[in-house]
């Protein structure tokens, strides 16, 4: 059994705001295991992204500890935070906004290897970039092509070979593939699972596609409002979903075969997400679930290991299994 290479423990970030205090993240626990991918899924603004950047101190958590490789990552000052960022990468949702449109795919490529001085030879870094460019599937003939004239896809990869630039061993991907056409997302999950199995790498993969999802992840977490709601391995999950949420979001993954399609029970989630501004004690999902009892709306249920390896936060998770 492989060791944790990441252990997130009570993870928060709150945000203030003019209306009070914004839980953006709360509490949130979880471990992936070295050489593995943990999916991440729910709604827009469950807090999914902002998870992963406080992971990486892109974000200062509020509170909770991080640890990566045994070392605390909220307790490392700049300079050793800067050579913990050869370790930990991320791959962000937006391939155009978050690559200098006046570098060329080469100079994005080589710019974190010069920053790190990780090669100081001009020559071997000109190999080095190659050498990327051909790992993440970029034609020799980009090399000094600038962003704007490439499809999402290829500047996708653009974003992960900057990322696999310096070696690291853990990479967010935060939505990778949200923002290309549905013709190409396949195309960068594959690449990444390529990657992951020739480089050994550990992945946090965000995203809203319970389908690609299904596809790359070894553990799936689902969160919502701000907290995890259910955490267990992606075969038992998709399988098998307790939380009432789950349930609701694995049902409407679409299924390739028309008959079937139209034949399956959807659950709709009915009423309005609630604030995350200075929410009430509780149930986060209590609202707009339909086994809710006053218990659920004055207690927070905690995330309880209901099966082996399968977490739930949910008061009523046996009767609504039942």
């Amino acid at each position: 059994m492989s060791e944790p290479l990441l252990r997130v423990e009570g993870l928060t970030k709150h945000f203030s705001t003019k209306k009070g205090l914004l839980h953006a993240v709360d509490n949130v626990s979880f471990t992936i295991d070295k050489g593995r991918t943990l999916g991440m899924v729910g709604e827009p603004g469950c807090g999914k992204s902002t998870t992963g950047r406080a992971i990486l101190r892109l974000l200062e958590p509020t509170a909770g500890n991080v640890l990566f490789d045994n070392i605390d990552v909220r307790s490392l000052d700049a300079a050793k935070l800067r050579r913990m960022r050869t370790r930990m990468q991320i791959v962000f949702q937006d391939p155009f906004s978050s690559l200098n449109p006046r570098m060329t795919v080469s100079q994005a490529i080589e710019e974190p290897i010069k920053l790190h001085g990780i090669i100081t030879d001009p020559q071997e870094r000109e190999e080095r970039v190659l050498e990327l460019m051909e790992t993440v599937g970029l034609a020799p003939r980009l090399f000094n092509t600038y962003p704007h004239e490439l499809d999402g896809g290829r500047r996708q990869r653009i974003g992960i070979a900057r990322a696999l630039a310096i070696e690291p061993e853990f990479i967010v991907c935060d939505e990778p593939i949200s923002a290309l056409d549905v013709s190409i997302q396949a195309q960068v999950v594959n690449l990444l699972i390529k990657l992951q199995k020739e480089l050994g790498l550990t992945y946090l993969f965000i995203a809203h596609d319970l389908s690609m999802v299904k596809h790359i992840s070894d553990r799936v977490g689902v969160m919502y409002l701000g907290s995890m709601a259910e955490f267990a391995d992606s075969d038992e999950l998709y399988s098998k979903p307790l939380h009432p949420y789950t349930k609701a979001l694995m049902s409407a993954i679409p299924i390739p075969d028309p008959k079937a399609e139209k034949e399956k029970k959807r659950i709709p989630i009915e009423g309005e997400i609630p604030s995350p501004i200075n929410p009430k004690p509780g149930c986060r999902f209590a609202a707009r679930c339909k086994y809710a009892t006053e218990a659920c709306k004055q207690t927070t249920p905690e995330l309880t290991e209901v099966l082996p390896g399968h977490f739930v936060a949910c008061h009523r998770v046996k009767e609504v299994n039942a």
